[in-house]
Formats: C-alpha cells, sequence, structure tokens
C-alpha cells in the first residue's frame, strides 16, 4: 500500500471525502476557483463526471466545512505526484510551476532522515 503525503487543513475535507488520489484529480481540475456544489448534481456536471455522482452528493454535504474557493495546495498537490512517480519536470509542468519551486515544495515537504542524529 502506498503511503500519501498527510494533506493540509485546507485539502483535508477533500481527501476525507474523495480519497488521496480523487482529491488530487479534483483539485488539478478545479483547484483555484470558486465552485458551487449542488445537494443533487446532474449527470453533465463536470463535478460528476470526474467523481461520480455518489461523491459529488457527498462533497455537497461536506460543503459547509470545504473553502468557498477549491484550493490549489501546490506543495500538497506535487508531494502526491512525486509519491506517484513522477520526476520534478513533469510535476512542474501540471501544476504550470518552475522546476526550482517544485524542488523547494518537495524538499521541505521531505521526512526528516531518522538515521541522522540531531546536532543540537
Amino acid at each position: 500500500m502506498m503511503r500519501w503525503p498527510d494533506p493540509p487543513a485546507q485539502v483535508a475535507p477533500y481527501v476525507s471525502v474523495l480519497g488521496p488520489e480523487l482529491a488530487l484529480d479534483f483539485l488539478l481540475a478545479f483547484g483555484g476557483a470558486e465552485l458551487y456544489l449542488a445537494r443533487s448534481p446532474q449527470r453533465r456536471s463536470r463535478v460528476v463526471r470526474l467523481v461520480g455522482a455518489e461523491r459529488a452528493r457527498a462533497l455537497a454535504a461536506a460543503a459547509e466545512r470545504l473553502p468557498s474557493r477549491v484550493p490549489l495546495a501546490k506543495p500538497w498537490c506535487a508531494a502526491m505526484l512525486r509519491a506517484q512517480g513522477l520526476p520534478v519536470a513533469e510535476i512542474a509542468r501540471r501544476l504550470h510551476a518552475s522546476d526550482v519551486a517544485v524542488r523547494g515544495w518537495l524538499r521541505r515537504a521531505a521526512p526528516p532522515d531518522t538515521r541522522q542524529p540531531s546536532l543540537f
């Protein structure tokens, strides 16, 4: 079983409803803009096409826990894409960010090396 990076607080409600992989796809598709989540979504809805009707209803039910604007969460998305095995250049292209920014996000998201004892 793959170990996914822990989601930040603004992404956690999406991950709890959709799961980490589908939450990543959702953020990449809708991140950065306001999104209305209908309580009874139609089949032609972009949200339904991406996550399915049942999960779209679950998102609508969780709407009070969700921000009005879907977060971009690029550092978390970068960590998720890296966990899937994508190279830095491809992550940068998918997130419309520079490779320098992606390396910085990944460096900050990396867990500390437990083999190295603290000097202080």
